[in-house]
């Protein structure tokens, strides 16, 4: 027997430690040569760890959320028989196992079990049958000869509240209203959703990562945010026809709509599409677009890159959206696929609010945020110099920016004529 100590390996340069984020394996578990048995994220990417030997987890390094510096031990696995040469320098003899904790170890159990075997005999009589607990009272029903429609009907019933003790307020007929003032002056009653256990849950891994890099930028980035409303009917009534007569090309969302549009305002506002580097004090201006799309995933927010998307034509950035998000979902996007964004768009989609603050992508110095379509009426012109009402689909978008390096003027002006193009839609597709 040999024990092989699996040491964390360098697995980008400038890093120096990395996070545990899920064991596949426990100690006492075999392991397979090239099996994956932990999770380890840097600054970077997740990456698991395979090992180079079959053998038993003997002792691991940590729990997870635990870090392991660079060349320290991560895990040790006791091997049989010869290891291989390549992995023989990491190998150690394994310890004989002392006699007198197996002594020790074994007195306590018999101690354990002669105390039982007494226990035992002092008292043969088997132990009380539990006493049956009682079964709940059923809720009062609601009187039948109480006028009360079947959804005032129902609630009372679910809050076990008998009808006939309501008092109605007018014709004598019990409303919800009715029901809730009773409620109000019956602590007997309670509306309220029962009460949950505290639960504690340790922030590790991705959700961590999140968490750092969030209050950094808001620790470290002065936010202004800038709200526009777009009527977007004209640009919905496009998405449509497109769909209509797009063949085997994927579907459009109005994602890809709406970053090719950024893509065409951004060359005349260079700032918004810019990295800060505080430390140096140095903007950079970025000539072309690497637009990250924040992607809700199981394991939390997700940023993936679209590189170049100022070269895309709308079904490229609709399969590119498409591919980028299943990727983030599924945990297999690549470290690159992750790196070196210039500008972030976020969408909660049909949950987006009126309007959202998001918070800036660090060190990016910009990030916008289409919010919900809604239907409203509008004053519209009637084409003969008066006006007229009409339903008309509007979008709220938001920008947030870093005010050591963009103006207001500047983020409004970006937005003004973003929303040019996007109640003129015919403008999106033309060079």
């Amino acid at each position: 027997m040999a024990k092989f100590v699996f040491n964390m390996p360098d697995i980008g340069e400038g890093i120096a430690e990395a996070e545990i984020v899920q064991w596949h394996k426990k100690v006492g578990d075999t392991v397979r040569e090239d099996e994956e048995f932990v999770d380890m994220m840097t600054d970077k990417a997740t990456v698991p760890m395979e090992s180079p030997v079959d053998g038993k987890i003997v002792e691991i390094a940590g729990e997870e959320g635990d870090m392991v510096s660079i060349g320290s031990m991560l895990v040790v696995i006791e091997v049989e028989g010869e290891v291989p040469e390549d992995v023989a320098e990491d190998v150690e003899p394994a310890p004989a196992p002392k006699a007198e904790k197996v002594e020790e170890r074994i007195e306590v159990e018999t101690s354990d079990a002669s105390d039982a075997d007494d226990a035992m005999a002092a008292d043969p009589s088997p132990p009380p049958a539990p006493t049956p607990t009682p079964a709940p009272e059923p809720a009062p029903a609601p009187s039948a000869k109480v006028l009360a429609t079947p959804a005032v009907r129902k609630r009372a019933k679910d809050l076990g509240v008998d009808l006939s003790q309501v008092k109605p307020a007018e014709d004598g007929r019990v409303r919800h209203g009715d029901l809730d003032q009773f409620l109000s002056y019956n602590s007997g009653y309670s509306a309220a959703a029962p009460t949950r256990e505290d639960e504690e849950k340790k922030v590790i891994g991705m959700r961590r990562r999140i968490a750092e890099n969030m209050a950094a930028s808001k620790r470290n980035i002065p936010h202004f945010s800038y709200v526009e409303e777009v009527d977007v009917t004209d640009l919905e009534v496009l998405r449509a026809q497109l769909n209509t007569n797009r063949g085997d090309k994927p579907k459009l969302t109005i994602l890809p709509l709406l970053i090719t549009a950024i893509c065409k305002t951004l060359p005349q506002f260079p700032m918004i599409n810019a990295r800060y580097d505080d430390e140096a004090g140095v903007v950079t201006r970025f000539g072309a677009v690497n637009m990250g799309m924040a992607a809700q995933t199981d394991g939390g927010l997700m940023v993936p890159v679209i590189k170049n998307a100022q070269g895309m034509n709308l079904w490229q950035l609709a399969n590119e959206i498409s591919r980028l998000a299943e990727a983030a979902r599924n945990g297999t996007a690549k470290k690159e696929e992750m790196e070196d964004g210039t500008l972030t768009v976020t969408s909660l989609g049909p949950l987006g609010g009126v309007a959202t603050t998001p918070v800036i992508n660090r060190p990016q110095v910009a990030i916008i945020g289409p919010n919900r379509i809604i239907e409203r009426p509008m004053y519209v012109s009637d084409g003969a110099g008066g006006e007229r009402i009409e339903k008309r689909k509007l979008m709220n978008i938001s920008i947030s920016c870093d005010h050591r390096v963009v103006d207001g003027y500047d983020a409004a002006s970006f937005v003004q004529e973003l929303k040019k193009l996007l109640e003129t839609p015919a403008l999106i597709l033309v060079d």
